[in-house]
Order: structure tokens, then C-alpha cells, then sequence
């Protein structure tokens, strides 16, 4: 019987031997090391909204929904002038909140979280951004994800953010297959200690939004990329791999306007600034 080049193909792949199911001490090892790696690429790693206390980073971060931080970075500072207290932001004219927020989109389902969370820290929390998560997520319009974004990072209580970067870069590195963001959370916070949930979280965020991006990630120019399993989703060649870099990486501005002191980059621009400024910020958050 004459056999075809496909069928000696396919008889000599089946020949190969399987590739083993990397263990959970591997899992794990490997898992930390990437977090080590990433650590030394963003020293400098940090939630990316303006924030000045709990409550400005809890409704920035309600805010950041469907939208840029840039873009709610552009637009808080009018707000949280308008409204600095819990008090102050509940007894807010809705007309007059929807305007104010308009940029980040979605305005009206925002103000509408955005004052009955006010009026819930107002009338049960005393005005003040209780530090518990069980107690966030009663609040209108704050889940999980922005429970933990408030208590890692003003409170400094632990805990793993899971936006769509954080999600796709776990699936990436094997450390997850779920797209349920509370059993990601779950099953990456299995992996690290404690004490590395927060900072881990932003390092994530920074790498999914700078190299690893959603459709063009540039594994040619990533550090990580020996101890990923997803290599050559993206560009592999270095050279066009660097011109996929975002951020300070491609030597644009971050997305705060006031960023932390030791960030390599520029500040983003305000709202208003002439559109080639603007335009340099290089994408979504």
C-alpha cells in the first residue's frame, strides 16, 4: 500500500513522546520565578489611578470601568474638587455628576454607583471607606475586583486584582485556565505567598499592558519568554517585537498625571491637551 506524505507525517508525530504534565511544584516554582522576573523589569510597578486616599480610590477605580486610568485620571480632578467627602459627592445634583464624569462613558450607571455608595458610606459607614472586603462589596457598584484594588492599595491589605489583563496573562502563563474572575483569583492566589498579592497583581497589569498586549503581544522582546507556554502567540522577532512596547517601555507617557516618584516616564497630559500629546499615551488601559 502506497502511503501518502501527510500519513509518514502524521505517523512520525505520533511517534514522538508526549509532553509531561508540568507537576504543581513545578507550577509553582516556575510561577514565582516569573513574578521575580517582573519584579526587576517594574521596580517601580503601581496602581495607575490618581488617588489621594480611600475614598478618591475607590470612586476612581468604580470609574475605571470600560475605560482608560488615563481617562479617569483626566477627569477626577474636577470631580474630587467638586465632591472631596463621601457627604458632599451623595447630596450631589445627578445632571451635574453626569457631566462631570461624562468622559469615562457609561456616565449614567456610574453616577448613579457612584451616589448610592456615597450615600452608603454616609449613612452606614460613618463617611469613612471601611477597610474589610465584605464590607466593599455591599457598596453599589464595587465588586471583588474593586474591593481588593482599594484594600491592597490603601489599606495595604492583600489581595489579587483581576481585571482583563491580570486574567489573560494568567491563562498565558499556565497559571489558570478558568475565566471565572473569582476562581482565577482563587487559584493564582494558591501560588505565591500572601505578602505577594498585591504588588504581583500590579506587576501583572504592568506587563499585559505594556508587552503582553491582548492581540500583538511582543514575546520577542520579553524577558519572560523562556518560562512562558505561550510564546509566539505574538511577534518573536526583536526588532518588531520593541515596537509593540507601550508606555514608558516605548517611551511614552504613563497614565497618571501624577505619578509615583521613582516612575521612569513622563506624566500622562491633562484633559485637553493638543491631540499629538495625548495620542503618544499609547493605548488602552
Amino acid at each position: 500500500m502506497t502511503r501518502t506524505p501527510g500519513s509518514a507525517v502524521s505517523e512520525q508525530a505520533s511517534l514522538k513522546p508526549a509532553k509531561k504534565p508540568e507537576s504543581r511544584v513545578a507550577l509553582v516554582r516556575r510561577a514565582r520565578r516569573i513574578n521575580r522576573e517582573l519584579a526587576e523589569l517594574y521596580p517601580y510597578a503601581h496602581p495607575e489611578l490618581d488617588f489621594e486616599n480611600p475614598f478618591q480610590l475607590l470612586v476612581a477605580t468604580v470609574l475605571s470601568a470600560q475605560t482608560t486610568d488615563l481617562r479617569v485620571n483626566q477627569t477626577t480632578p474636577a470631580l474630587f474638587a467638586a465632591y472631596p467627602t463621601p457627604e458632599d459627592l451623595a447630596d450631589a445634583e445627578p445632571e451635574r455628576l453626569e457631566e462631570l464624569i461624562r468622559p469615562t462613558g457609561f456616565f449614567r450607571a456610574k453616577a448613579k454607583s457612584l451616589l448610592g455608595l456615597s450615600a452608603a458610606l454616609r449613612d452606614r459607614f460613618d463617611g469613612e471607606v471601611p477597610g474589610r472586603l465584605e464590607d466593599l462589596v455591599t457598596l453599589p457598584g464595587v465588586g471583588r475586583k474593586t474591593a481588593n484594588v482599594v484594600l491592597g492599595n490603601a489599606f495595604g491589605v492583600p489581595g489579587i486584582t483581576v481585571d482583563t489583563h491580570f486574567g489573560r496573562l494568567a491563562r498565558r502563563f499556565g497559571w489558570t485556565t478558568s475565566e471565572d474572575p473569582e476562581k482565577v483569583e482563587q487559584e493564582v492566589g494558591s501560588l505565591f505567598p500572601t505578602s505577594e498579592w498585591t504588588m504581583l497583581s500590579h506587576r501583572v497589569v504592568f506587563h499585559g499592558r505594556r508587552t503582553c498586549h491582548s492581540r500583538k503581544p511582543a514575546c520577542g522582546a520579553c524577558p519572560i519568554a523562556p518560562l512562558c507556554p505561550s510564546y509566539g502567540e505574538g511577534e518573536t522577532d526583536p526588532e518588531k517585537a520593541k515596537k509593540l512596547l507601550k508606555y514608558e517601555l516605548g517611551g511614552a507617557p504613563g497614565q497618571r498625571l501624577k505619578p509615583p516618584s521613582d516612575y521612569p516616564g513622563d506624566p500622562a497630559p491633562p484633559m485637553g491637551a493638543p491631540a499629538a500629546t495625548t495620542a503618544r499615551t499609547q493605548g488602552s488601559a
